[in-house]
């Protein structure tokens, strides 16, 4: 247990060091065109969230946060990976797709039990949309 700190059912509770709601890693995409890569994970992946000047966007996808920032001409636009887990990976696929992205697998059973497609947005990232539908299920 951390030195000091207040413990609660025998477990040490840390001093707040990030936003509640926040994970201690939190992706965060950068880009020239905030506003339209915000536009496209709102309509493919149910983004919730604001864009604001002069600092990231902060949004929200499932249970996790994302950011999405120009880089304030100090960091470079590069793409990433990530990977998602939905309700439904054949829905939320289709629904990248008619928001634009193309793509990289179709939907297709996993023999680890994730039912899981990749699409490729305009920006270069690759997502991995997946469904866990219980482990050894495909294999």
């Amino acid at each position: 247990m951390a030195r000091g700190a207040p413990v609660l059912y025998g477990v040490a509770m840390m001093p707040a060091s990030k936003p509640e709601g926040w994970s201690t890693i939190t992706p965060r995409l950068v880009t020239p065109d905030v506003e339209a890569l915000v536009a496209f994970l709102r309509a493919a992946f149910a983004a919730e969230g604001d864009v604001h000047t002069g600092r990231p966007a902060e949004l929200r996808i499932g249970d996790s946060m994302l950011m999405v920032s120009d880089g304030a001409g100090i960091r470079s636009a590069m793409p990433c990976l990530l990977h998602l887990y939905v309700v439904d990976a054949d829905e939320t696929y289709a629904r990248a797709i008619q928001a634009g992205a193309r793509s990289i697998e179709p939907p297709m059973d996993m023999p680890y039990g994730d039912r899981r497609a990749t699409v490729s947005d305009n920006w270069g990232n690759l997502w991995q949309i997946a469904t866990f539908q219980g482990a050894g299920k495909h294999g």
